[in-house]
């Protein structure tokens, strides 16, 4: 019988288990997935250790994302034996999630696996690495490129901001890795980070403006850490906002939008169009050569997420868990 992690509502908060899944329990969609790897996002871990309001719907399976093979379809683009991947579309938070052994979606949520991947490394990827390349591809658009000079990496021992270090430095962009972890300055410069600003140079209210120094950057922190940065970056820059590790708050003034015309991108990794999703895939699939994946992942079974996702939250992971599930 397929297995899932079960979050459950209670009077007091809510019982985590992992217990049998079936078919009747799965909700409706036109596809049937047996799925093989999940993985542990940050939005996961705040939802199995109750830590923020993520679950509206109970109970839920958590999980944000999944890779697998279609086992039934009644949809035009699927067939039996399609090798498939989701992200997002409120899996997790709403609907049964990637945490199971077996999935039902709608059709037009599911991407194809890019060629050269295998199921794993799309998950090494997950929704953290898809949200990296979907805020590389923000910057592009912005007419960044890497003659305009260095940019930032927030969180960058996340699951985000491992796969966009990877990504902006294999594109030729000088990029540097915010982090509280010192001691984890080799790993990201083998990644490709050319040097290391340490996480507290940002942490604490600064000032409307200091020196230009950043083109642009990626953040997964917001609070003081992403005002910091926007008051850092250079006339015309752009930073791509897609996370809130260290707040969801932000204070700070409008100096850098109306003095240097710096732009602040929002990035939603959730309900994306399915076009631009395939874009995305496209590109990682281009740019990010799976064995370079290992670098920044390692699996784990379903019995140890539980254990996981409170390391997760006290920065003890390094890069992306990828979560095997199946026979």
């Amino acid at each position: 019988m397929a297995r899932a992690l079960w979050l459950r509502k209670t009077e007091t908060g809510q019982t985590v288990e992992i217990g049998p899944i079936t078919e009747a329990d799965l909700p409706d969609g036109e596809v049937l997935v047996d799925v093989a790897c999940s993985t542990l996002n940050f939005k996961d871990a705040l939802a199995i250790t109750g830590k923020a309001p993520i679950v509206r719907s109970w109970p839920m399976v958590p999980g944000i994302d999944f890779a697998g093979t279609v086992k039934a379809s009644r949809h035009a683009a699927w067939q039996p034996g399609d090798s498939v991947i989701l992200n997002g579309w409120g899996t997790g938070e709403t609907r049964l999630g990637g945490l199971a052994e077996i999935a039902r979606v709608p059709g037009d949520w599911l991407v194809p696996l890019p060629e050269g991947y295998s199921l794993a490394d799309a998950m090494a990827i997950g929704t953290a690495g898809y949200t990296a390349m979907l805020a590389v591809l923000r910057l592009e658009a912005a007419g960044i490129e890497p003659g305009s000079g260095p940019l930032l990496v927030t969180g960058a021992m996340g699951g985000v901001g491992s796969v966009a270090i990877l990504l902006l430095a294999q594109a030729g962009f000088e990029v540097w890795a915010l982090t509280g972890r010192p001691a984890e300055a080799e790993h990201l410069k083998n990644l490709g980070a050319a040097g290391i600003v340490p996480r507290e140079e940002l942490a604490s209210p600064g000032k409307p403006l200091v020196r230009e120094r950043w083109a642009g950057g990626i953040d997964a922190a917001g609070s003081h850490v992403l005002a910091n940065l926007l008051a850092a970056t250079k006339y015309g820059g752009t930073v791509a906002a897609c996370g809130l590790a260290a707040g969801m708050d932000l204070s700070m003034t409008v100096a850098p939008f109306i003095l240097r015309g710096v732009t602040l991108a929002g990035i939603d990794s959730v309900y994306v169009p399915n076009l631009q999703r395939r874009q995305a895939w496209h590109r990682l699939a281009r740019d990010l050569p799976a064995g370079r994946l290992r670098e920044i992942s390692r699996s784990i079974p379903l019995d140890e997420v539980v254990a996981a996702a409170a390391e997760l939250l006290a920065g003890r992971v390094r890069g992306r868990l990828v979560v095997t599930l199946g026979n």
